[in-house]
């Protein structure tokens, strides 16, 4: 009887022993302000959307040189939000640092234009072992009530300095940051003014 309490003792034990621990990463801090071609008025965001497969912090690879169809994740890192409400909250900041007011989607204001993302991709792609990139797609729909006033699809993509998460996130990071000066930068074309 002893011997057996032993043994479930051992393996309560080990299943309370905690894994290795998770790295978690964001987009770091934002870049210096930079210019934007012109003026954009005051701006609702909605709360922005993606698939299921993105809906959660887990950060996502593909194997392009052996199944790029099928997503894996980094067992110990993960993002430390879902990456469409990290692309939502550094489009806020950077609206709001090129002078922007920015108002969340859920205000219900009537007289600003709203703002809907959703994410499409957000992955880092192997090209080989040692190489790959951050990959991010954007879609940008604004809306003036219930009127679509413009609808764009964004993309990029930036090299990884590592084969590895830290490699990734740093890629993902400034490929968010060349679209959203892109979203900025097709923003102001757009009669967003009333």
């Amino acid at each position: 009887m002893k011997r057996l309490l032993l043994v479930a003792s051992l393996l309560l034990a080990g299943c309370a022993t905690p894994s290795a621990p998770k790295i978690l990463f964001d987009l770091g801090p934002l870049p210096a302000p930079g210019s934007v071609a012109g003026a954009l008025p005051a701006l609702s965001v909605a709360s922005a959307t993606s698939s299921s497969f993105l809906d959660n912090p887990r950060m996502m690879y593909r194997l392009a040189y052996a199944s790029s169809q099928q997503p894996q994740q980094f067992a110990n890192s993960r993002w430390s939000m879902a990456p469409a409400q990290l692309i939502e909250q550094r489009l806020k900041a950077r609206l709001g640092q090129a002078g922007s007011t920015v108002l969340s989607g859920s205000d219900g204001a009537l007289n600003v234009p709203l703002l809907r993302l959703e994410v499409d991709d957000f992955s880092q792609l192997f090209t080989t072992p040692t190489e790959s990139t951050g990959q991010l797609t954007l879609r940008v729909a604004v809306f003036r009530g219930r009127l679509l006033v413009a609808q764009k699809s964004f993309t990029q993509q930036r090299s990884a300095t590592s084969a590895d998460a830290a490699g990734g996130a740093q890629a993902l990071a400034a490929a968010s940051d060349d679209l959203i000066t892109d979203v900025l930068g097709w923003l102001t074309t757009l009669p967003l003014a009333k």
